[in-house]
């Protein structure tokens, strides 16, 4: 078994073991037992998963997975392979992107090139296709959202954010499977985009305040009650 198709698999299967065994994981030699494979590989998948923080290795006592405290490489991990998150970890994500991507907007207003400004009219005219042709958004919301941040000029804050968006892939499928759901979103980007266009930061901040919030309402009705408790 190959190491990228090994890691999603012996992820998913610590995190069961772990629930019913008060967070302790098997060992290597019952790992590799369990899928018949050599103990070297599953020490090398080990170590690629206690390096994201989803286990820790206790001395004198085994392997222990993280309960909801990996970092962000641990949650993109989860997120990409379909392995789940704790509804407090989708809380907190989704309060995060807001906070970075209303930044984002009112430095793109000042920062973006007419590179950044091509790019967001091809998104936008690719959308009114979509629209028209009666399918989501989700994809196209993500490329709108992140070439914004681009248009930052700033590697790191968009390597922050491609991150985010990662743990939320899934989620933009479910939030886009609304038709009206869909335009209005598309109807903001485009106020969004104008804005950009004009230089004005703090319409640009403000239009995406607005844009955030119905998104943000939507899955703090959801997750909120969870995330608290």
């Amino acid at each position: 078994m190959q190491q990228e198709e090994f890691l999603p698999t012996l992820a998913s299967y610590l995190m069961d073991v772990a629930r019913k065994n008060d967070g302790k994981a098997p060992s290597e030699r019952d790992l590799a037992e369990h899928f018949s494979v050599s103990r070297g590989q599953v020490r090398e998948a080990l170590a690629i998963l206690e390096a994201m923080q989803v286990i820790e290795r206790r001395a004198k006592s085994g392997i222990y997975v993280n309960g909801g405290s990996g970092g962000i490489e641990a949650m993109s991990f989860f997120a990409r392979f379909g392995l789940p998150l704790e509804n407090r970890q989708i809380f907190e994500a989704v309060e995060v992107r807001k906070i970075h991507e209303i930044k984002a907007a009112e430095l793109a207003a000042s920062r973006a090139t007419e590179e950044n400004f091509d790019r967001l009219r091809d998104v936008l005219a690719r959308s009114e296709q979509r629209l028209k042709a009666g399918e989501g958004l989700d994809q196209l919301d993500q490329e709108f959202h992140l070439e914004i941040v681009r248009a930052t000029q700033n590697t790191i804050f968009l390597n922050i954010c491609t991150s985010f968006y990662a743990l939320s892939h899934n989620r933009l499928k479910v939030y886009f499977r609304s038709p009206e759901r869909n335009q209005r979103s598309h109807d903001e980007h485009l106020q969004i985009f104008d804005a950009l266009l004009r230089r004005d930061s703090a319409l640009s901040s403000a239009l995406m305040v607005s844009h955030l919030r119905g998104a943000m309402s939507y899955w703090t009705e959801l997750l909120e009650p969870a995330a608290e408790g």
